[in-house]
């Protein structure tokens, strides 16, 4: 009997020592498994644009048509400075991928890559605009009606209710277009309208309401905004 004890006992020992050999490995296979779960969950630092890249990539690639600093002087190409920077990444990338079709910004985007995008429009947005004027005096009435309170018959919202009663619109939402060129303005208000521009459903709701002398009215009251 007392052998038959002795061995109850060894045996007992033994599990006992086999769980706490189990336990203590499993303490650090959890602690090293959850390290990683732990990294993982921590957010990812925001890259802060390079203004000094974005600068040289500007000269090099949009100066040409938009401007040293952003503020072009033909009116056929639109001002950038001071325009919100998501606005003009969402734009490049577009242009980039087709969305927004232009066979001139396909080409200079598609040499951009993300980053470069950001860069660029970072050191842009920066820029002061330099403010524009109306030139249609016989429509700036028009213009001015439309812009603030839009066409109530026809259904046509107010442009400020989107890109503010000044024109410096949204960031991140919607455009700045205050000081714009009225060519400009006319022309994507009129690719909007036509089914050629189609990289925003809104707008095009709104430009498919307008007839010629409406557009130019708002595109004309537009440019003078400050």
């Amino acid at each position: 009997m007392k052998l038959i004890a002795h061995l109850l006992i060894a045996a007992t020992a033994a599990v006992s020592s086999s769980f706490a050999f189990a336990a203590d490995a499993a303490a650090p296979a959890a602690a090293n498994a959850s390290a990683p779960a732990a990294h993982a969950a921590a957010p990812a630092a925001k890259v802060k644009p390079d203004l000094a890249k974005g600068e040289a990539t500007f000269a090099a690639v949009c100066a040409a048509c938009h401007g040293a600093d952003g503020n072009s002087g033909t009116p056929a190409y639109p001002k950038l400075a001071q325009q919100h920077p998501e606005y003009l990444v969402k734009q490049l990338q577009e242009f980039k991928s087709d969305k927004r079709a232009s066979p001139i910004m396909k080409g200079f985007a598609s040499v951009l890559s993300d980053e470069d995008m950001k860069n660029v429009a970072y050191w842009v947005a920066a820029k002061k605009a330099k403010p524009g004027t109306a030139t249609e005096k016989s429509l700036v009435l028009l213009g001015e009606k439309i812009y603030r309170g839009g066409i109530a018959d026809r259904q046509i919202a107010a442009c400020a209710g989107c890109h503010s009663p000044n024109g410096a619109g949204i960031p991140a939402q919607f455009p700045r277009l205050s000081g714009q060129h009225a060519d400009y303005a006319v022309a994507q208000l009129t690719a909007f309208r036509d089914g050629v521009r189609k990289n925003s459903l809104q707008m095009s709701q709104v430009a498919a309401k307008l007839n010629d002398r409406e557009i130019k009215a708002v595109a004309d009251y537009v440019a003078g905004l400050r």
